[in-house]
Order: structure tokens, then C-alpha cells, then sequence
């Protein structure tokens, strides 16, 4: 973050007296659906900590949020009605807009749409983490004009993340997977600032293997970033690489490799060495950060070495944080989502905190009318 620049921002109970007021509640109810069925309600019921506050003190609360990805105009596949149906079920009595991405105003920050949003609105409060990361009209503009605030769900997530970036319990370890380096370069510089150890595997171990000289076969390497990974590598942090690799040969049989991969194989998990040495490191940490699958997780031939993170995520003594996404989705299918300390509900949103020490949506509370100066 800027020196100088606070990340403390408003929270519910610097809108002072609510009752009788509307409050417009920007949720992240981009839930997974099914053939038009919520197949998982949990963005739902993480926001019903700040919509119950505000009922209990006497507020009518309007929750908008997107959902999918339509291209600015009403698509049925992504209507909210059945988001409406259940937070019906959850919260009587609280109003649902139609998604917000219906309307092309939302993604290019509109004002006339921002100011379609607000009309009859009392009092704002953000309450999407993850969506915080976007500079989209629901986000960054309804704080320009009315009294604001993070809801509960947005404050948590912002204390758990910023306090890794400032203070955390050491040894501090990052574990990063997933399938590019380039998406995670920024990041990677500036947690090697703050954390006494790297982690890597996934997809992009690969790039950092070549920058080492290892053969990686046909798995995933951005020849583009080699010379970058070689100069992280140079900065003198300890960075955790596999020992072995998972994947397919030449023939496409299942094989274990060692860190060099033969022509035409393919690297899809980290090899059960390096699962038991990364393990290790977890279990001597006091706080971990986890973003990135080890592997092709969704496929049982490939899960051993993020099952094993996972488990070992469950089971250290350490303050253990997720960065949502696949990560996430990773801890439910292992059963072990209930066993670690913070579980983010934004994975990109985490990421860009956790690199710029700040979002859009939150610079966008710190300027509203109520904040603190």
C-alpha cells in the first residue's frame, strides 16, 4: 500500500442510525449453478451476517449483485431468480435486483447507471469481496455520493489479508499453484517482501523448473517468463520447487518423473516426494497462504498432491488462509473446507490485495461521505 495511506475503512456501525433507512447491499452472489439450480448456496449465506445486522436496526435492505458473465443485456441463463428464491428463504423480506451485468453500465462504471442504482438509496454497503478488485459502477460509485460501509463478510476478509501483508506470525509461507506464472508474477515479487518461504507447484512450477535447466516434457511453461523465474530465483528467499512430477508419458500411461521430465511426457501433479517435503513446510509454519491447486486436481489420477496440501492445511498448528478459487474448491472436495482458519471468497480479490495492498472497492469506502479523514 501507498505509505501514508490507511486500509481501515468504514465499517456498518459508522452509518450511524439505520433504521428506517433503504441500504443498498452490493453482495457477491455469483453462486455455481445447474440447469438453473444453486448447486452451492454459500456466497448467499455469507452475507446474511451484515443483511441481518441491518434488518435487526431497522433498515430495508436491497442486495444487487451479478451473476456469470453476460455481455451487458438480459440473458435468462443468468437471471437471478433463483438466487431471489432462496435468499427468500434465508432473509424474508429482502429485496434481490436483476443482475447487475444486464446492463452494460455496470462493467464500464457508468454514471447514469450509478445513478439509476442509488435512486430511493439511503446508505451503501459493500459487502462483495469478490468483486472488490473491479472499478465496476456498483462498486466504486454509489460511495461517491452516499454514507458507506464495508459489511461484515468484505471487513473480515480485508483484516485476515492485510494483517498476512503486515504482521504476520512467522515463519510466514506462501503456497502458490495453478496454471501461469504471468498471472501470478506480481504477486509472487511482493511476497517474497513479506514471507520467509515460496511454495510452488501447479502448472506454473514448470516455468520455474526450465529456468533451472530441468526438461519439462509438454507440460505447461511459458518460455516467455524463464529469464524472470530465473532472476525470482536469484533474490535469495527460499522458493520450494517438486522433486517429482506426476503426469502422463509419451504413450499417455501414468508415470512418476523425477524433476526432469523426458520428451512428450506431460506434468499434471506434483509426485508424492514433493507432496510429503511441501507438507512439511506447512506443518513448521505459523501462518501459510494457499492459492493454486498442486495439480489437475478435478482428475483422480492427478488429486494426490493437492489432497496431501490440503490435508496438511487442515492439520498444522499454523493460522492458515485460503485464496479461494480452485484452492477452495479444492478443500470441499477433500471434505476439508471447515479445517482451515480463513477461507477467502475472492480468489483474484485476495491475489491483488495481497500484491497492491489495496482494491478499488475499498480506496472507493475510504473517499465516501462518512469516512474518517
Amino acid at each position: 500500500m501507498t505509505p501514508g495511506v490507511s486500509w481501515k475503512i468504514p465499517t456498518l456501525e459508522d452509518l450511524g442510525d439505520v433504521r428506517g433507512k433503504r441500504v443498498l447491499v452490493r453482495t457477491d452472489f455469483n453462486v455455481p449453478m445447474e440447469a438453473g439450480r444453486i448447486t452451492d448456496d454459500f456466497r448467499i449465506r455469507a452475507a446474511l451476517p451484515t443483511i441481518n445486522w441491518l434488518t435487526e436496526h431497522g433498515a430495508t435492505v436491497v442486495c444487487a449483485s451479478h451473476l456469470g458473465r453476460p455481455k451487458g443485456a438480459p440473458e435468462p441463463k443468468y437471471s437471478m431468480e433463483p438466487v431471489r428464491a432462496r435468499l427468500a428463504e434465508l432473509a424474508p423480506g429482502v429485496e434481490l435486483l436483476e443482475n447487475l451485468r444486464f446492463d452494460a453500465g455496470e462493467e464500464k462504471n457508468d454514471p447514469a447507471f450509478v445513478q439509476r442504482l442509488v435512486q430511493g438509496i439511503d446508505l451503501y454497503v459493500d459487502d462483495a469481496f469478490g468483486a472488490a478488485h473491479r472499478a465496476h459502477a456498483s462498486i466504486v460509485g454509489p460511495p461517491r455520493t452516499l454514507p458507506s460501509a464495508a459489511g461484515r463478510l468484505l471487513q473480515q476478509e480485508v483484516d485476515v489479508l492485510m494483517g498476512l501483508r503486515e504482521k504476520p506470525s512467522r515463519p510466514f509461507v506462501a503456497v502458490l499453484g495453478g496454471a501461469k506464472v504471468s498471472d501470478k508474477l506480481g504477486v509472487i515479487d511482493s511476497l517474497l517482501h513479506v514471507v520467509d518461504a515460496l511454495v510452488i507447484g501447479g502448472g506454473m512450477c514448470f516455468t520455474f523448473l526450465a529456468a533451472q535447466g530441468y526438461g519439462v516434457g509438454d507440460s505447461i511453461c511459458e518460455r516467455d517468463q524463464i529469464d524472470t523465474c530465473r532472476a525470482l530465483l536469484a533474490r535469495g528467499k527460499p522458493i520450494h520447487l517438486p522433486e517429482d512430477i506426476r503426469g502422463l508419458d509419451a504413450n499417455g500411461v501414468v508415470q512418476t518423473f523425477g524433476r526432469s521430465l523426458p520428451e512428450g511426457a506431460k506434468g499434471l501433479d506434483i509426485g508424492p516426494g514433493s507432496a510429503a517435503a511441501f507438507a512439511d513446510v506447512v506443518m513448521d509454519a505459523r501462518t501459510v497462504f494457499w492459492n493454486g491447486p498442486m495439480g489437475m486436481f478435478e482428475d483422480a489420477r492427478f488429486e494426490a498432491g493437492t489432497r496431501t496440501l490440503a490435508q496438511a492445511m487442515a492439520d498444522t498448528r499454523a493460522f492458515t488462509v485460503v485464496g479461494g478459487g480452485d484452492s477452495a474448491a479444492a478443500l470441499a472436495q477433500f471434505g476439508l473446507d471447515d479445517e482451515v482458519d480463513h477461507v477467502s471468497t475472492g480468489g483474484g480479490a485476495s491475489l491483488e490485495l495481497l500484491e497492491l495492498g489495496d482494491l478499488p472497492g475499498l480506496a472507493a469506502l475510504r473517499s465516501a461521505p462518512n469516512a474518517a479523514r
